[in-house]
Parts: structure tokens; sequence; C-alpha cells
């Protein structure tokens, strides 16, 4: 236990002060002894004769003398430390008492059992009421956990100001407390502006799946491994959707007898771009495998017109919900040739009510009454993709918006490629997506476009074997599909309708 006045020991450290008669309790040495046995560090102090006056039970711990062996000695020399360096250390540590401020030192003590210990000291002076030194006290740690405590610090400030990743404490209530440099940057405010908001107010999406796995960590403790999470950031120039890589740990305090949870820090990465090209690269693959099943299973077709509506069917898993096929009423025209506006005429179209095989429709041959500005008319006016979407409308709004163009209710968003063989236009195949899927993009018309010279193929070679009235082609009457033509329509219909 440390040395008091009540267990006889001198302080030779203050004044001497007359006992003061007060109800029975614990004076002050019971509380200067019980701050001194509930230290962290190990502690000892000396008065102007460099007598140990003071020793608590960390400093018992790490070297094994008690209290009792302790106090009353003259120095450390002979039982803390070897005679060779005593006098060396006992002149770095009397020295404090002549100088401001603490004194930081290192040196080896010895502990009972006549071993070794490297500490690291801080020692400054104690002043009496005159101001002049009337000892000092010597706060002592082994090296090792001193320099593990510096390392933490150390880690902790450099992952709040350089760390290349962002660092968020959040607190029991799931708010940020503390926000590093990088993270606050990522969500597109500054530092102190981050804190103790709601996640809701930083985050447009993706708050539900964070604000539960910060939950899960607070009550279960650190997942396995990283989670990768989708998030929309508010900036000022509106919604960014990102990909944090995320990695959480759950925060206690040390100094609690069991575990509090302090929070959860939450620490992420930006890997949107990284996530993206392999989502477009598994795209790319998928897409392609789906355009050499449809050439494969066209192949295999009779009918060429048949052969089309395959490559339709196969173009739209993943890719659409709908598609239609509008021909160009008459013969087709060449580039620059003269002529009417061309009109477009309804040949095939896929099941709106429920999913199906594409089927050959428009056998009167009467054109669609699609409006001028019409995207269908705008892509066979220009020879090229055109993207069309009803935006973010009230679902009445969207629904106008589809029936308008001829398109089935659920539309929201349309991409029409021109359908071109032989240097001319044959038609348009436009391909249709329900409010479920994003809109279409310029990745989006690159596909579209190659299934159109496909199918295109096939509507020009049919309209090749129907002027040659070869057998078992379109303008045969009767002829069913292949065999193998896999997903494709279960029958051909009786010719090309132009």
């Amino acid at each position: 236990m440390s040395a008091s006045r009540r267990s006889g020991t001198t302080d030779e450290l203050g004044p001497d002060e007359p006992e003061r008669p007060g109800p029975e309790g614990p004076d002050g040495s019971d509380l200067l002894a019980a701050l001194l046995d509930g230290m962290d560090a190990a502690l000892c102090a000396f008065d102007a004769d460099g007598v140990v006056t003071h020793w608590n039970r960390e400093a018992e711990r790490i070297l094994g003398w008690t209290a009792a062996e302790a106090v009353g000695r003259p120095g450390f020399a002979g039982w803390a430390v070897r005679e060779a360096d005593a006098e060396e250390i006992e002149g770095r540590l009397m020295a404090a008492m002549r100088a401001p401020g603490r004194q930081v030192h290192e040196f080896a003590l010895l502990t009972k059992d006549g071993g070794r210990v490297l500490v690291r000291t801080q020692s400054a002076a104690v002043r009496g009421p005159d101001g002049k030194p009337a000892g000092l006290y010597c706060a002592f740690s082994e090296v090792h956990t001193q320099i593990d405590l510096e390392r933490s610090i150390a880690l902790s400030e450099a992952l709040f100001e350089d760390a290349s990743w962002g660092v968020v404490l959040v607190d029991a209530d799931l708010r940020p407390a503390v926000v590093n440099t990088h993270a606050a940057r990522a969500l597109g405010t500054g530092r102190t502006a981050v804190l103790g908001r709601p996640l809701g107010d930083l985050l447009t999406r993706g708050v539900e799946e964070l604000e539960n796995a910060l939950t899960h960590v607070l009550a279960e403790g650190a997942p396995p491994a990283p989670a990768e999470m989708w998030v929309g950031v508010r900036t000022p120039e509106g919604e960014k959707r990102r990909c944090w890589r995320s990695g959480f740990v759950r925060l206690a305090s040390p100094l609690a007898e069991e575990p509090v949870p302090l929070g959860v820090g939450w620490l992420f990465q930006d890997v949107t771009e990284a996530k993206q090209s392999e989502q477009e690269a598994a795209l790319l693959r998928f897409r392609t495998n789906q355009l050499h099943r449809a050439s494969r299973a066209a192949a295999e077709c009779e009918d060429p017109a048949e052969a089309a509506t395959v490559h339709l069917d196969f173009a739209l898993a993943g890719f659409a919900d709908h598609a239609v096929i509008d021909r160009v009423a008459g013969p087709p025209r060449a580039d620059g040739e003269p002529g009417a506006p061309q009109r477009l005429v309804r040949v095939a179209a896929t099941p709106s009510g429920a999913p199906g095989p594409s089927v050959l429709t428009g056998h009167a041959g009467l054109p669609v009454g699609y409006t001028e500005g019409h995207p269908a008319l705008q892509c066979l006016a220009r020879a090229g993709s055109v993207r069309a979407s009803a935006g973010s409308v009230a679902p009445d709004r969207a629904r106008e918006w589809a029936r308008a163009r001829q398109w089935p209710e659920d539309t929201m968003h349309a991409l029409c490629a021109v359908l071109r063989s032989r240097g001319r236009t044959l038609g348009v195949v436009t391909f249709l997506r329900t409010s479920g899927r994003t809109a279409f993009e310029r990745f989006d018309s690159t596909y579209a476009e190659d299934v159109a010279v496909r199918m295109a193929a096939g509507l020009d070679l049919a309209d090749l074997v129907q002027l040659t009235g070869s057998p078992g082609t379109a303008g045969s009457a009767g002829t069913t599909g292949s065999a193998g033509s896999t997903g494709a329509a279960g029958s051909a219909e009786g010719g090309d309708d132009e």
C-alpha cells in the first residue's frame, strides 16, 4: 500500500499541519493513498534529501518492492538500481528539482528478484509553501508499455489526419462522433459539419443497410470480413451513387470493469470505379454469350423472320421487359433516295402481360399510328439509336406518357435501334423497360445496335426469300420453325407482312 501519515511514515513533501477535529471517516492521507494506489502508472516520491516518501501499488507490481520496503530508503542505490548506475540515475532524477517542467528519462531498474526492467520516467519538482523545491515525484512505466501507448495514440492521430481511407467513429446513437478528412470529403461536407447528425442527413440511399450493420456490430461485435455497400451521397451537384467497402470494429471502454460499447469504428474505401468495371465486364460477358447463343439458335430456323425474333428473345434476358419490331411500310429505300415520308408497320412484339416468346403480328399491314416526334420515327430519320424516358413523374403521368407512344402502360424507359442491311433502313426495334429498371445508357445502345444488325440481316433475308418463292420460306404458308430454335417463337407465321 502507499505510504501515508496514517501508517506512521513521514510525508516530507508538505508542511506539518495540526490535526483537525472532525467526524469519523477518511482523512486526507487516506484519500492520497487511495489516489496513488488507483493510478495506472507507477509512482514514487522523494524529499529534498532524496529519501523515498511514497510508493504506490503499480510500482510494487513492476519492481516487486512493497511500500514498507521502499519508503524511507535513501534513493535507489543498492536495491532498485545497480551501485554502478546509482550516481548517474539519482543525479538525473534530483536534477528535476532544479529544472522547470517535467523531465523524461529512460533507465533500467532492478526488481526484487534481481531482474532488470527498462522504464521511462517523468519527474518534476514538488514545491513547498515558500516556492522552494521540497522534493520531487517520479512516475514511471515499462518502456514497452509506454511505447505501445504512444503507438496507439500515433495510430489514432494518423488515421484521423493522413489516412487514405475514410474513418468515422459512430456513437451508440449511430451518429458520427469523429470523422477524418478523407471521410468528410467522401460525404461531401466538412469534418465538423458531420458531427452529431443522423446518417440519413448525409446519405440518400443505403442508410438502412449501414445502420443495420452498425447496430449488429454494437450488439455482436465486428463482422469477419468487409462489406460492400452502395450508398447515395448528397452533394451540391445532386446525388452521387458510390460503393464503399466497409469494415467495422466495436469500441469498448478500457476503464470499465465490463466491456461497455462506446460506439463503432467504421473504416471505408471507395471502390465505385472498380465495382463498376467488374459489373460492366460481367455484363459484357453475359451479353456476348447471349449473342452467341442467339446466333446458334437462329441458324437452325428455316424462316428468316423467325430467326430475327430469336435474336430479339435472347436479347431481352436481363436487358429489357418488352420489345417491338416495326418495319418500313413499302419497299426499303436507300439513303438519300427521294420519296414520301416513311411509315412503320408492326411486325413482331413480345407479350406485355406475361413473359413469353416474340409473336409475329401485323398481317394486315396497317401502319402504326406514331405521332410526329415519336422516338421510333426519330430513330428512322437519323438512322441511329434514340433513348427516351418518362423521368421522375407520378405513376399516372408515366402511364399517359407510355400510352401516347403506343407502348405498354408500365413502360418507363425506351431504346430505339435502327434495322439496317445492305445500306438500307428496314425498320426500328424498340426495347422497353418498366419502373423496376434503370434508364438505358450509352453502353446499352451499343448492345441494342449489335442485336439490331443481326435482326436486320434476318428480315432482309426474309424479303429475298419471299421474292424468290423458295419452298420452306416465309412465303410458304404453314412452314414451321426449326426444332433447334430454343427461346424463339413456337411457329413461324405465314410470311413477311409487307
